[in-house]
């Protein structure tokens, strides 16, 4: 490996460089961009990436990879007949019962209101909210579903071995089939769709126009996917809906999979960059961070429901339970950030973001490797997972 002085941690971004700001929390600053679609109805980004052929057939070169491609093949369901879509979904009601199972979530309850719109909300407004919050969540799963469907595709492309082609063919299919079902809950099940949010726009556009394979992975298989995969963990702990409770586990037995996929493809890989590579990786990895956590703000939903600027960032500066969720999600991150050799690269530079953050305390949890769902046999169907 190439050494290069990386204790010269002067040579690391800045905050205004990485994320166009100085403060992390700058509220005013997140608020200002959000998510609108294009009147056109399409977004396109230039990718620019070379298409790689390899002549090297031998399959099981690479043996953890082979192993986690045989286990893809048995595991696939079909979101049509494998799902129960005859259940009724009163969507009231769900958020009702929702907010009475977890009303130990609450964030509002003891936030001062006085002087916001918030203030005149009754049961009707927080209903709504509650609504608009799902149609929102839902629907972002659904945008970077697709994201993934689109850097899968691409992983398949220009990835150079045989075994992570082969594996990265199973994970299109599944992303396939994860837009197919957040889309149809959306449309059958929940009142509306949402456009995708400013800051995952920006981060999937970066993870897509990158031209190197391996930002790919580490923007979607590592950051992207294992946020996702920590989300829908959270929901499908908290929700009283049993549809979505099958769906969100369904898809988690795929994520599991799509994250242990990235690690072991970036492990030996990472071994061999120097240290200026390494530092570029860790700017990506906090980069991607800060914009999944800015994304976390809901600006399309506040900005539907009339709410000021002004009022949002007054109520949410007094809402520690929200950033206590926020940091929660990045649980399934940092332990395989750990695993790929990035939090102590450059003397330690994103151990120290990730600390700033208070998400290193789980570091030292399970990597996604060792998580059951990604080696598992069959499919979550068969496997009847709850």
């Amino acid at each position: 490996m190439t050494t290069v002085d990386d204790s010269d941690r002067s040579v690391m971004k800045s905050n205004i460089e990485l994320i166009g700001r100085e403060r992390v929390n700058d509220l005013e600053t997140v608020l200002s961009f959000v998510g609108h679609y294009e009147a056109e109805g399409f977004h396109r980004v230039p990718d620019n990436c070379p298409a790689e052929f390899t002549w090297d057939y031998d399959k099981g070169a690479k043996p953890q990879l082979d192993k986690l491609y045989e286990k893809a093949k048995k595991a696939q369901w079909n979101g049509q007949t494998d799902l129960d879509w005859s259940i009724e979904v009163d969507q009231e009601k769900v958020v009702a019962e929702n907010a009475i199972a977890n009303a130990e979530q609450a964030q509002w309850e003891a936030a001062d209101l006085s002087g916001t719109v918030l203030e005149k909300w009754g049961d009707k407004e927080w209903l709504q909210f509650g609504m608009e919050n799902q149609n929102w969540m839902l629907s972002q799963f659904m945008h970077g579903e697709q994201g993934a469907l689109l850097c899968t595709a691409k992983i398949v492309e220009t990835v150079p071995w045989i075994d992570a082609k082969y594996y990265a063919a199973t994970q299109v299919v599944d992303e396939a089939r994860h837009v197919e079902v957040f889309s149809k809950y959306l449309d059958t099940k929940l009142s509306g769709h949402y456009p995708m949010n400013g800051h995952l726009g920006l981060l999937l556009d970066d993870i897509v126009s990158d031209s190197r394979w391996d930002m790919t992975y580490l923007g979607m298989q590592i950051m992207v996917e294992g946020l996702a995969l920590a989300a829908f963990g959270f929901i499908h702990a908290t929700t009283t809906e049993p549809l979505l409770k099958q769906l969100l586990r369904y898809v988690m037995a795929d994520e599991a999979r799509h994250v242990a996929f990235g690690v072991l493809s970036l492990q030996e890989y990472y071994k061999e960059l120097n240290a200026a590579e390494l530092r570029e990786r860790q700017e990506f990895a906090f980069e991607a961070a800060i914009r999944m956590k800015d994304r976390l703000i809901m600006q399309e939903v506040w900005e539907r429901l009339e709410v000021p600027r002004a009022d949002v960032i007054r109520v949410l500066s007094q809402a520690p339970e929200r950033d206590e969720f926020q940091i929660l999600l990045f649980s399934k991150i940092v332990p395989n950030l750990r695993k790929l050799g990035l939090l102590d690269a450059a003397d330690g530079w994103l151990r120290e973001k990730f600390t700033e953050m208070g998400a290193i305390a789980f570091e030292h949890l399970t990597d996604s490797t060792e998580d059951e769902d990604a080696f598992a046999d069959g499919s979550p169907a068969d496997r009847q997972v709850a």
